[in-house]
């Protein structure tokens, strides 16, 4: 395309029109989607708040089904504001973020849209904006105006709760993304590149401005932006005497404020320190100062006054430049230093680089420039076809379908991420038996009748949850149904009940023993009443007694599990040691035969619970004081771990029909036993090593339940307490079981309990989100 430089043009948008008459009209209907805008806002003088504020006018001008609330940092409690902010958040305050968090959750924000610069919130690198989104429900989005290669340990620190709270991270250049991904860790799925938006003007080749403020014809250079030393003005004005030996009528127009942080800390020192250089060198006439900050329309006139536009910058790890964005949309010619944002953005001949600091760079390039008019020219018109591609409608439709991947699909588990699952969906399984097995949908099926298993796991649940009349009678319920199981003749438990209640075999398989005797323990180590542990305590002993010639590694692992259990509140049970001590070394010398290039497990195969043979060694290995325990319980989690996560970083447990295959796994069918047990096994690791990966780990694994997985779907509600009975490649098996709901919700304790700190669980929205159909 080619553009006459002597008309006005007008782009065209192929996609649709743009219409940009009048104001931006804020009369549109009803919002379907609403967002919460944090950051700087007008009339605050700084660049985010700039940009905060385009981001408002330009969403609302493209979408105004999305509402958006905007939530203001002020500095200073005494500024007013525009009447578009919603709420203000007092930087150095830290209750005012958790204000602020309350509100918005309180608010129905279907997301969080954080506007993240270091020097913007309160604390060691504004690590009080951390008190905010670590109680927010929805889906977080950042925008990272800042993306440091080399952090101090303060901002690694806030970059990594960022990132690992966040749905999105949007960047603004290549150079960000890559260093998110390689530096931070950041999922690749979740970082979004996406330009810093720039005005959409016709092309001006002679500002009617020039004559108003009597410049005429004089070649005009230009520098924009807040006064401050990172704008390297000094390097442009020794550049000057050389220009201006060639083109004495050379004009330099500096436009903007002085930063007002170093108005607060010199006043006008650095602006008069740059003048006297200027008079020093003898080109201070050739210098013209507008010391103002020009709303967005005010700056565009001024840029559209120069013929080449200076970016001196000395900072080259500078990642994003507005008024440069602006520059080049407005079709000027540059010159600039090779920081970050201007050699992606300044790239392909779109303008010219010199090396920091160098003056003479400059000189010769604007020299060079002024020289060819025709090669300023066609660097004019590259600049202007590159601006087009940030257009602000561009940037806020992109913006748009941003915040809608976010919000929908899978992402949606943020919001139920830390909310309590309803107890409904398991009471609907209950009787004055127990809990019934299987259901056909969502309705229980008596076909089936109960079992050891699910009654053990229902015995742990209703011990971790508050007490109260119905939980307590159903507790005992569950007790009592294992107690009954008991085969005195066969010395074990029987598992299968009939919904006649007649039990189905003589003596159930060994894991569900083991399964029996690891909710004994539990429940003598977390009863609510001294009657019930002992209860507990005797009926573990007794069955532990007969469980010394067990060998399945499940089995062992579970009956660990209890046994661990119980030490933490008896730990002078010489049975319960025992049977700890003799597992720990049983599964640590299992692993160390593991001689399997590439198959760091304790068995040749993966089945179901895997995690659990990992979180009973890391358990013996901390109760006994063995490192090499501990650190080969965790080494195998890891490798599991590993195999157990997806490309772009999801929970894909081990598949049922790869049960048994050597060496090897396949994705389908997911079970909910298998997400529970990742959890569990990586809160042992993370109370071990202190290590976030097993958070992150664990978030994962969790986040299945709610629709992060293979096919973007949950098998979960919080709203009900239901769960489905796994992933297949067609989608969710839309039974609803006791195993699986109990998974679900010993998962959210286990969350809860080795996770979650308790300031972050407060003001949490439960999501009602049904199960799919």
């Amino acid at each position: 395309m080619k553009y006459d430089f002597e008309d006005r043009f007008l782009p065209r948008f192929p996609e649709d029109d743009i219409v940009l008459e009048g104001a931006f009209a804020h009369n549109a209907p009803a919002a379907a989607l609403k967002i919460a805008l944090i950051g700087c806002f007008r009339p605050r003088q700084c660049g985010i708040a700039t940009y905060t504020a385009d981001i408002y006018d330009h969403l609302a001008a493209e979408r105004p089904d999305i509402g958006v609330d905007v939530y203001a940092m002020r500095a200073d409690p005494s500024h007013g504001g525009d009447p578009a902010i919603t709420a203000y958040i007092d930087a150095g305050e830290r209750p005012s973020y958790r204000d602020a968090a309350a509100a918005i959750n309180g608010s129905g924000a279907d997301a969080v849209w954080l506007q993240h610069e270091f020097g913007v919130f309160g604390g060691a690198a504004g690590e009080m904006i951390l008190d905010l989104i670590d109680r927010i429900a929805a889906p977080l989005i950042v925008t990272l105006h800042t993306v440091l290669a080399e952090p101090s340990d303060a901002q690694r620190r806030v970059m990594d709760r960022i990132i690992a709270r966040a749905s999105r991270l949007v960047v603004m250049s290549d150079f960000g993304r890559r260093t998110l991904i390689e530096v931070y860790g950041a999922r690749p799925d979740a970082v979004v590149l996406i330009e810093h938006g720039t005005p959409v003007r016709d092309f001006v080749a002679h500002s009617p401005l020039r004559e108003r403020l009597g410049i005429g014809d004089r070649p005009v250079l230009s520098t924009f932006g807040l006064l401050g030393q990172g704008k390297g003005l000094e390097t442009a004005i020794r550049a000057l005497p050389a220009i201006a030996a060639e083109h004495p009528d050379i004009l330099y127009r500096i436009v903007g404020a002085t930063h007002p942080n170093l108005i607060a800390a010199e006043g006008e020192t650095y602006r008069e320190s740059l003048k006297a250089l200027a008079d020093d060198l003898g080109v201070g006439a050739n210098i013209a100062w507008e010391n103002s900050f020009l709303d967005t329309e005010d700056l565009l006139d001024q840029i559209e006054i120069c013929d080449i536009y200076l970016a001196p910058y000395p900072n080259l790890a500078q990642v994003t430049s507005g008024t440069l964005a602006y520059a080049v949309a407005l079709g000027r010619a540059v010159v600039s230093t090779p920081f970050i944002h201007a050699r992606e953005l300044l790239a392909d001949d779109v303008g010219i680089l010199v090396p920091q600091g160098d003056s003479d760079a400059i000189a010769a390039a604007v020299l060079a420039l002024l020289a060819s008019p025709d090669d300023r020219h066609a660097l004019q018109a590259r600049a202007f076809d590159r601006g087009r591609r940030s257009a602000w409608p561009h940037i806020a439709r992109q913006s748009a379908a941003m915040i809608g991947e976010a919000v929908a699909g899978p992402e949606r588990a943020a919001r139920a991420m830390r909310a309590a699952p309803s107890l409904d969906g398991v009471w609907a399984m209950c009787d004055d038996v127990g809990i019934l097995q299987h259901g056909c949908g969502i309705v229980p099926d008596r076909d089936h009748g109960y079992c050891v298993d699910d009654n053990a796991r229902a015995l742990m649940l209703f011990n971790s949850l508050e007490k109260g009349p119905a939980t307590d009678v159903q507790l005992l319920r569950f007790a009592s149904f294992i107690q009954h199981a008991w085969n005195d003749d066969a010395k074990g438990f029987r598992n299968f009940m009939g919904y006649d209640r007649r039990w189905l075999e003589e003596l159930g398989s060994d894991d569900s023993n083991g399964r029996a005797i690891w909710a004994l323990g539990h429940c003598a180590a977390h009863a609510r009443s001294n009657e019930l542990g002992d209860w507990a305590r005797g009926w573990f002993d007794r069955a532990a007694r007969d469980f010394t010639k067990v060998e399945s590694p499940r089995a062992i692992a579970f009956a660990m599990l209890g046994a661990d259990e119980l030490l933490a509140r008896f730990p002078g049970d010489d049975g319960a040691r025992s049977l700890v001590g003799r597992g720990g070394a049983f599964l640590h010398s299992l692993s160390n035969r593991a001689d399997r290039t590439g198959w760091d497990w304790f068995e040749p195969t993966l089945a179901y619970d895997n995690a659990r043979l990992s979180e009973a060694l890391i358990r013996a290995g901390g109760r006994f004081g063995r490192e090499d325990w501990t650190g080969r319980g965790v080494w195998t989690l890891e490798w599991l771990c590993d195999r157990q996560t997806a490309v772009d970083g999801h929970f894909r447990p081990v598949g049922s029909e790869g049960f048994g295959l050597a060496g090897e796994t396949l994705p389908f069918d997911q079970q909910p036993l298998e997400a529970w047990a990742t959890i569990a096994a990586c809160g042992a690791a993370f109370r071990t090593t202190g290590a976030a990966t097993w958070r992150d780990y664990a978030s994962a694994a969790y986040r299945w339940f709610l629709g992060e997985n293979d096919r973007g779907v949950p098998l979960a509600s919080v709203a009900t307490g239901r769960c489905c009975d796994g992933l297949t490649p067609q989608g969710v098996n839309l039974n609803v079981g006791a195993e699986s709901t109990l998974a679900f919700h010993l998962a959210y304790h286990a969350m809860d309990t080795l996770f979650w700190p308790r300031s972050a669980r407060e003001d949490v929205e439960i999501a009602h989100a049904d199960l799919p159909s």
